[in-house]
């Protein structure tokens, strides 16, 4: 739509009061006129004239986005200078001038180059003035007007999001809040209804609505069920104009998902159940599982199960798999199949998470039958206790019956049973076992003091089946006998003064027992009977199981008598009466007038600065060593060696001589002779032995010298025969050495040494016959001669 504005600028010179003309315009809307005059002065300063008004306008309104082919006409600018012959000029400066804004210098019209928007800028300050073309100088001030963009509805509403999320819980009531979605509209809020937003459902009918002015969305349709439908999709309007025809609108979707809320009770999908189990199974082992289905999820899924009711209430159990929010049936005490072949449970599934407004709905658990089946299986022999005690007195007899224990195959069959002793547990074989009736009887003799319990292992055995076995622990207790004498408790060995009074006691017995009566010990002391009549001293019975010993008289010379042995005789009061005899030693010994002894005879029994008897036995002893020590010590340096001149390296007895020299072959003739052993009268007559200290000079024997044909046995023979005879030979072992090969053989011999004696070359030729193991040597030494001869 095209829009005119004619403004109409009236400039009234020479009147006496200022006019105002107001502009035409087709908009019935807008600023209401301002006035503005703007006043000049005279040519001279110093006159003074009277004030008139030259400039006057209003504000100029523009409308946005303007769609015409020509610029947009904005208004007209008139100076009462103006006299038409265009001697002025008018000039427009501000915001957009020259680009968005244009003026005509001669006629001072403004007109808009651009299509503007109003949400880009509303207002636009100017500034305009009227020149003389001439002199360039103003014939008016500067003035400033305003152009104020006016708004159509050119922009839609736009939502903050693209997309909305939102939950709602399931089985709501209608108007529950959901979410509020919030459109913006760029156009003038204050200039008519292009920025007023109306919001509408697009889609989500008659699931949802949304409040048409504020946006908020909520249920519209009572109990929502989630297990039917989870997710919704809602689509909302915004249009502004207040929603009229002709309004811009924008659109947005809003994913709605409704969550879960406990209004399903658990289900089972089968009312009964049947597992097996074997007899054997151990407590906690799992026999099956079962699962009742529940629409809800998460937390309002979980399921608890229990036993309710049933025969087998206190034989299995139920456990919940968290995991699987299964109900998983474990046995929970030891089944007998021969007492109870099937069970019947009643299991219980319940949500531990329950709404009460949710109630009215029903119950929130399910019950289902469990049928269980005890499957038999060959179980081992049953005991008729877990433990078995049983007594026997120890003056028992080989082949006592103690008692007996009895075991039974618990299946149907009842197999026979056998019994036996576990000997890891009787390693002495005390007991034994009849293995048809259980007999328990002893197969040696026993003693309580040695051992008072027998821990031992019966084991049953099927005789079937001897793979089917039970042990069972057997305690037998051995009960005393009075067969054991008492006894001193330790050895008594006391002194009496001999300035002793007459019932002063010395010393205060105690006794021992190894018996063990029921009534407790009870000893009575006494003096035997031969020492009775005549003793020094008399023993005191405390009732108590001690005695004490008394002097007899006052008085007591060691040199008369330095010891006393007292015979006591000490008795138990059990039946068997038992009785021993025990020796207490009395020294008789000098003391001090505190009553401490001094000395016993020549020694002292007690003495605080004295020796004891294991230390004089152990510097007896420590002597007694020295002296051999120092014995063997002067033996052996009698018995040493002599000292041998030769040390270090040439001691042929321990050492092995190096001398570095290498032979020169069979070339060699001077290196070694093998004649010297054939003669020692080779032998330098003056050579002596360099390895011990000559104590007198004995010439060499002189051997004979051996014969071409002299066999080797019979030479080393000769050789032995004098190295034994000869006084130089060394006193110790040493080890002689011939270097003599013997004669006999039909090849002769192959040394280089025994080439050395020979006074012609020999002939190898004889190799070449010996076949290929012997052509290498044959090469080697036939090759020489070949050498000569070149």
């Amino acid at each position: 739509m095209r829009t005119y504005r004619y403004f109409l600028l009236l400039f009234w010179v020479g009147q006496p009061y200022p006019t105002l003309s107001t502009p035409l315009s087709k908009r019935t809307s807008g600023f209401p006129a301002k006035k503005r005059a703007l006043e000049l002065s005279g040519n001279s300063k110093n006159e003074l004239s009277r004030s008139k008004r030259s400039w006057m306008w209003n504000q100029f309104f523009l409308l946005e986005e303007y769609t015409g082919s020509d610029y947009q006409y904005v208004g007209k600018l008139h100076s009462d200078q103006d006299r038409g012959d265009g001697s002025l000029k008018y000039i427009l400066s501000g915001d957009g001038a020259g680009d968005l804004f244009i003026i005509n210098e001669n006629t001072g019209d403004i007109q808009a180059t651009k299509r503007l928007d109003r949400e880009e800028k509303p207002v636009y300050i100017l500034r305009a003035q009227a020149i003389n073309r001439r002199t360039g100088r103003p014939v008016e001030p500067e003035s400033e007007f305003i152009i104020k963009i006016h708004d159509i509805n050119d922009n839609e509403p736009i939502f903050t999001k693209e997309v909305y999320t939102a939950t709602v819980p399931e089985m709501s009531d209608v108007g529950t809040f959901v979410v509020q979605v919030t459109a913006t509209d760029a156009d003038d809020p204050t200039y008519g209804n292009s920025a007023k937003v109306v919001y509408s459902i697009l889609q989500g009918q008659p699931y949802f609505s949304v409040e048409s002015e504020t946006g908020i969305i909520k249920t519209a349709l009572l109990n929502m069920d989630r297990e039917n439908r989870e997710q919704y999709q809602v689509v909302i309007q915004a249009k502004d104009m207040g929603g009229q025809m002709g309004g811009l609108s924008g659109t947005t979707t809003v994913n709605i998902t409704l969550t879960d809320v406990n209004d399903n009770p658990p289900r089972f999908p089968q009312s009964t159940y049947q597992f097996k189990t074997p007899e054997s199974s151990p407590p906690g082992t799992p026999i099956g599982r079962i699962k009742a289905s529940d629409a809800d999820v998460g937390e309002n899924a979980e399921i608890e199960y229990s036993i309710t009711d049933g025969e087998g209430l206190d034989m299995f159990d139920v456990i919940t798999d968290q995991e699987t929010q299964e109900g998983i049936i474990t046995v929970k005490k030891l089944l007998d199949f021969e007492k109870k072949k099937v069970y019947t449970l009643k299991v219980e599934a319940s949500n531990p998470h329950v709404e009460p407004r949710f109630l009215y709905l029903g119950p929130f658990k399910d019950s289902a039958t469990v049928r269980i089946v005890v499957e038999d299986v060959d179980e081992p022999p049953v005991f008729s206790k877990l433990a078995y005690i049983l007594q026997i007195r120890e003056d028992a007899q080989i082949n006592t019956t103690i008692g007996s224990v009895t075991a039974q195959d618990p299946d149907a069959a009842r197999n026979p049973v056998k019994y036996s002793v576990d000997r890891h547990t009787d390693m002495d074989r005390i007991f034994n076992i009849d293995s048809g009736n259980g007999s328990i009887f002893t197969s040696k003799l026993l003693d309580r003091e040695t051992l008072l319990w027998h821990n031992i292992t019966v084991i049953a055995t099927e005789i079937n089946n001897p793979k089917q076995s039970s042990r069972v622990p057997l305690y037998i207790k051995v009960l005393d006998v009075n067969d054991n004498a008492p006894e001193f408790a330790e050895f008594y060995e006391t002194f009496v003064c001999e300035k002793a009074k007459a019932d002063q006691l010395i010393q205060t017995l105690r006794a021992v027992d190894k018996d063990d009566p029921y009534s407790g010990h009870q000893f009575s002391f006494s003096l035997a009977p031969e020492a009775a009549s005549g003793s020094n001293f008399t023993i005191q019975d405390n009732k108590d199981n001690t005695a004490g010993i008394l002097t007899r008289k006052n008085g007591y010379n060691r040199h008369e008598m330095s010891t006393y042995l007292l015979p006591v005789v000490i008795s138990d009061n059990d039946y068997p009466v038992q009785s021993s005899t025990g020796t207490v030693t009395v020294r008789v010994c000098a003391c001090d007038h505190h009553g401490n002894m001094q000395s016993c005879h020549a020694e002292a029994l007690i003495h605080p600065t004295g020796l004891s008897t294991g230390a004089l036995v152990a510097i007896l002893l420590c002597i007694v060593i020295l002296l051999v020590t120092v014995v063997l010590f002067a033996a052996l340096r009698r018995q040493r060696k002599k000292e041998p001149l030769i040390i270090s390296k040439e001691d042929i007895r321990d050492n092995i001589v190096s001398y570095n020299d290498e032979g020169g072959g069979e070339e060699d003739t001077q290196a070694f002779d093998i004649g010297t052993l054939r003669n020692p009268e080779a032998i330098e007559d003056n050579k002596l032995r360099r390895d011990i200290v000559p104590e007198a000079l004995f010439l060499p024997r002189r051997t004979p010298t051996a014969r071409d044909n002299t066999d080797v046995r019979d030479f080393i023979n000769q050789r032995l025969k004098e190295n034994d005879t000869d006084p130089t030979a060394p006193p110790y072992d040493s080890l002689a050495t011939y270097a003599y090969e013997g004669t006999g053989s039909v090849a002769d011999s192959l040394s280089s040494l025994e080439s050395v004696t020979t006074d012609g070359d020999q002939d190898y030729d004889y190799l070449s016959d010996w076949g290929p193991r012997f052509k290498k040597l044959a090469d080697m030494y036939g090759g020489v001669d070949s050498d000569k001869d070149s």
